[in-house]
């Protein structure tokens, strides 16, 4: 078990007014996951962040919600990473994805940040180790690069936040296997589409 998942990031900014945006999808995952096993969230400033202590699958899995704004989300992860002494297996950042369409949630390992600034700075704080596991949660793209900003920080339409959210629905419906048997998990997740 030294290669399976014990610890999920969601990534988002924190404040009300970030609540909900496609940003904060990653927020959004873990919020669903620790609604789904009972957790409470608490406030912990040595980790920067907001924590939830869940067991899936007979283990205990801890939820992290960074709250240093997106930008800085790797100094909160470096933070628990270090504190439980963690390998990049143990690792899984869940965040939004502007190159899959609502509706869609992929698995994966490595590779870059995608633009992403919560990855690129993850991947920073680690000292440049990228092999960690990812949640890639689709959001869909606005269209043009110069429209992103306010698109990642505006809040999905009722038709597109219904579709996020049965892929986030589907990718908690499959905790078990990603913490344990990720390979199967990816095969399960990677061919799932919601649809309207």
């Amino acid at each position: 078990m030294t290669d399976s998942i014990r610890l999920i990031v969601g990534l988002g900014n924190p404040g009300p007014e970030y609540h909900h945006t496609r940003h904060n999808a990653g927020f959004d995952f873990v919020d669903f996951l620790a609604e789904q096993h009972n957790g409470r969230w608490q406030s912990d400033k040595k980790f920067f962040a907001e924590i939830c202590r869940i067991t899936a699958d007979g283990q205990e899995i801890l939820l992290l919600k960074p709250q240093t704004f997106m930008n800085r989300s790797g100094k909160s992860v470096a933070a628990v990473t270090n504190f439980f002494k963690l390998t990049l297996d143990n690792i899984l950042v869940a965040y939004d994805e502007l190159d899959l369409p609502p509706g869609v949630a992929r698995l994966k390992v490595g590779g870059g940040h995608g633009g992403h600034n919560g990855m690129r700075d993850i991947i920073t704080c680690l000292g440049n180790q990228r092999d960690f596991k990812r949640l890639r949660i689709g959001i869909g793209h606005p269209g043009h690069s110069s429209q992103v900003v306010g698109y990642v920080l505006g809040r999905a339409p009722q038709a597109e936040s219904g579709l996020i959210e049965l892929a986030m629905v589907e990718a908690a419906r499959n905790l078990n296997l990603i913490i344990g048997q990720w390979h199967r998990a990816m095969t399960e997740l990677n061919s799932f589409k919601a649809s309207k």
